[in-house]
């Protein structure tokens, strides 16, 4: 059997948690609802500021833009001003924390869920509560990271950026297991301790991870082609027919189509993900997933050889 044939296999077993445990598919949505509530929170005030102006008028949109923007001196461009810079650092590290919290939640029933424990949308959120220190001070840490290399991008030339994108990736890579580490390592809340076993978790399943992960995006694009020839063959059909209506039914249920599988398919990879952290972390392979298909992680195996 292929590595990628097991990859597969890994979905499939993935999927099935998700059928034993429906709720999963309603956890992103659900905090991704919470998440934009608060966000509207915090902007609100901002759009209904009190200029003098209706919310309508135009005079109000450009009074608002002052108090965050200034104009060049040729007045054809605009550029933040320290106010504006402000509340956009705040509104960046406000979602930078938002999106962790969220993680946390949903990673937190995930190992639940693979766990053979029951699933909860506020139990995760509740747990979630209980690692805010740990969630602030990684979305600070994380935030800040993210921040730099972004205004370094914008002030270098093209192998500069080319460089800092590649950094980016690797600093992504490194962070994969950060959010199962702020869910089971309960006794700090170092930035840097959950980088650093982050990074040694990935060390020692890189091979099951890249090709587990290969195997997901290679199964999604397999869909996604298919889908676009049986899209081609509605255009045909239309075109035969003279009727307008068979390709757009076929547009929009092939648009929904590929949104829902889009969503399986990521949340599927966060159950893998959380499932390969278990492996990796405390030499138990959950159930539904068997021993042979996360045997793929050899250095695991190499590491488990050596303490043994």
């Amino acid at each position: 059997m292929s590595r990628f044939q097991r990859s597969w296999l890994l979905f499939k077993s993935s999927v099935s948690v998700i059928r034993r445990n429906p709720k999963l598919l309603l956890f992103p949505i659900a905090t991704s609802l919470m998440v934009c509530v608060i966000m509207l929170f915090f902007l609100t005030p901002l759009v209904f500021w009190n200029t003098g102006h209706g919310i309508t008028d135009a005079g109000h949109w450009k009074t608002l833009g002052s108090y965050f923007l200034t104009a060049s001196d040729d007045g054809e461009e605009l550029h933040f001003n320290p106010i504006g810079y402000l509340v956009v650092i705040v509104i960046y590290f406000v979602s930078v924390f938002l999106a962790t919290f969220s993680n946390v939640a949903f990673f937190n029933e995930i190992l639940n869920s693979l766990n053979g424990r029951s699933v909860s949308i506020m139990g995760g959120l509740k747990f979630a509560t209980t690692r805010l220190k740990a969630i602030f001070l990684w979305s600070l840490f994380a935030g800040t990271i993210g921040l730099i290399i972004k205004m370094l991008e914008e002030r270098v030339g093209f192998i500069g950026r080319l460089v800092l994108r590649f950094i980016g990736i690797a600093w992504s890579v490194a962070c994969v297991f950060v959010v199962p580490a702020i869910v089971r390592e309960e006794e700090h809340s170092s930035p840097i301790l959950f980088l650093r076993n982050s990074a040694a978790t990935l060390k020692r399943t890189w091979g099951e991870s890249l090709i587990g992960y290969l195997g997901i995006q290679f199964g999604t694009v397999l869909v996604l082609l298919i889908s676009i020839f049986l899209l081609i063959g509605g255009a045909i059909v239309s075109a035969v027919l003279s009727n307008f209506w068979i390709i757009a039914v076929v547009a929009v249920l092939w648009l929904v189509g590929i949104m829902v599988f889009a969503f399986l398919t990521n949340v599927a990879s966060q159950v893998y993900k959380g499932a390969l952290f278990i492996y990796a972390t405390e030499g138990v392979t959950p159930d539904p997933f068997l021993p042979e298909q996360m045997e793929m992680a050899w250095k695991v195996k190499a590491a488990r050889k050596q303490k043994d």
